[in-house]
């Protein structure tokens, strides 16, 4: 979106000024005109001008000295300055272009040779002004791309970025939301203004320049809030709701990963900042534009870590009870025996038997078997605590291992087990079945443990002397 250059006009002559203000307005550009010097930088630190016209000679203030204070302060220092005045050419101008202004025009001036300077000026302006910008976008992308390089997830290469541009910007307000287009709503990714919105669902219904960014790909530039016309029926709500106009400037742009919009970078400025500008909004594009390709691959290496996880866990689990299969018990097992031995801490293994379950599958069928198994591997995933693991150990037979946990601790919780087992409605809703189980415990150290298989035959050997003496209990 081009946007008119923007002039402060600082002259006490009204009439002059007045006629000025017309002559560039009908030439395209904007204009503020103030009447003498007194409020000069108050109108300055307000708005981002492309050129100043400064009369040297009025009444209350002394021209060539606000010169000086516009170009010692570093705000405004590559700002152009035209002086205007009714002092000889020679005095005026070599006074002027000593103390920093880009040019002298002499009253009465020409239209033509005014314009002429005014875009000459306005030009060369605009060139230092990018040639800084690159300068300094080139130094910051460095830096930012750098970061985001050592970002291993989106989600953390987003709070890099609103971080970073806030930062390089010197703005308050920055964020991104994902969201399709057409989408009602979307979702906030990272906020520079506050971190804890990461996750909050907003409704885009409420934000005009993100809609219209989302569902044109056209770049959202607003300077004044208070006035851009995309904002004209919004505003119309906050006024009705009694509602302060929420910011000063906007910046909506959309991005895309892998060629499909993704979201919106969004970046506002408050009273107290500087109105965004197109200079701005090369420097968020650049920048978006560059992490896109660090974007797409945090999200590919997270696709594949999330794949390589669920292999891991399809090849670790049983497929029908979700517990840890046979392979991944003996791996645990080996590693928490390792463990035992090494700090010379405790081990229990339990080993649990459904009792009579042969004759459950025969009379109700390997379905109804089948279902009973989950519940159960349900019910002592419920029981366990985060350093346990449960595991099917082969038909109906379950294992679980209980680190750090004596033999009289381990039986309390195997008596505690069995009984919910016992009072379990298993089997299909509205035909319960009881179920009972036969649970062997083996502790480590035992003189009669040395390794992991070892617990398991100890554990094994109890559970056949729990069934053999009637089933339903605990022996060890």
């Amino acid at each position: 979106m081009a946007l008119a250059p923007k002039i402060l006009v600082a002259d006490d002559d009204q009439a002059l000024s007045r006629t000025l203000s017309w002559i560039l307005k009908e030439n395209g550009y904007e204009v503020v005109a103030i009447p003498g010097g007194e409020h000069l930088f108050e109108h300055l630190s307000a708005d981002q001008f492309d050129l100043l016209l400064l009369d040297i000679m009025m009444p209350k203030v002394d021209g060539l000295q606000l010169l000086q204070r516009v170009k010692n302060d570093p705000r405004y220092r590559d700002l152009p300055v035209l002086m205007i005045s009714s002092m000889p050419p020679e005095e005026a101008t070599v006074r002027s272009l000593g103390l920093g202004a880009s040019d002298f025009i002499a009253k009465p001036f020409r239209v033509r040779e005014l314009l002429a300077r005014v875009k000459a000026h306005l030009r060369v302006g605009r060139e230092l002004n990018q040639a800084k910008t690159e300068a300094r976008s080139r130094s910051e992308m460095v830096d930012i791309l750098h970061e985001v390089a050592s970002s291993l997830t989106p989600e953390e290469i987003f709070q890099v970025l609103v971080r970073r541009v806030a930062q390089g910007l010197k703005i308050s307000r920055c964020s991104i939301i994902l969201a399709e287009p057409g989408a009602t709503h979307g979702t906030v990714v990272a906020a520079f203004e506050n971190p804890t919105l990461r996750g909050l669902r907003i409704d885009l219904r409420r934000y005009p320049e993100i809609r219209h960014a989302l569902e044109t790909g056209e770049l959202v530039l607003a300077q004044d809030v208070s006035t851009d016309p995309i904002y004209e029926e919004i505003r119309s709500q906050w006024q009705s709701e009694g509602r302060p106009i929420p910011c000063r400037s906007a910046i909506a742009m959309r991005f895309a990963l892998k060629e499909k919009p993704a979201g919106v970078f969004f970046l506002r400025t408050t009273e107290d900042d500087v109105p965004l500008n197109q200079q701005d909004v090369q420097f968020a594009d650049q920048v978006i534009s560059a992490a896109v390709q660090s974007l797409e691959r945090a999200y590919d290496l997270e696709r594949a870590v999330s794949g390589q996880e669920q292999l891991r866990h399809l090849a670790a689990t049983d497929p029908l009870t979700n517990t840890l299969n046979r392979r991944a018990l003996a791996e645990k097992l080996e590693q928490e025996m390792d463990r035992a031995a090494r700090y010379a801490s405790l081990l229990t293994c339990m080993m649990i038997d459904i009792d009579n379950f042969k004759q459950i599958n025969d009379t109700h069928g390997h379905l109804v078997g089948d279902r009973i198994l989950k519940q159960l591997a349900g019910l002592l995933k419920r029981e366990q605590r985060s350093p346990d693991a449960v595991a099917r150990y082969g038909g109906e037979e379950f294992v679980v291992l209980l680190p750090e946990t004596t033999l009289a601790e381990s039986r309390n919780f195997a008596e505690r087990v069995l009984n919910r087992v016992a009072g379990y409605d298993f089997g299909e809703p509205g035909r319960p079945l009881r179920v009972t189980i036969s649970i062997g415990l083996a502790s480590y150290p035992d003189e009669r443990v040395t390794d992991g298989e070892s617990l398991l035959r100890l554990a094994d050997t109890h559970l056949y002397r729990a069934k053999s003496e009637g089933r339903n209990r605990v022996r060890d």
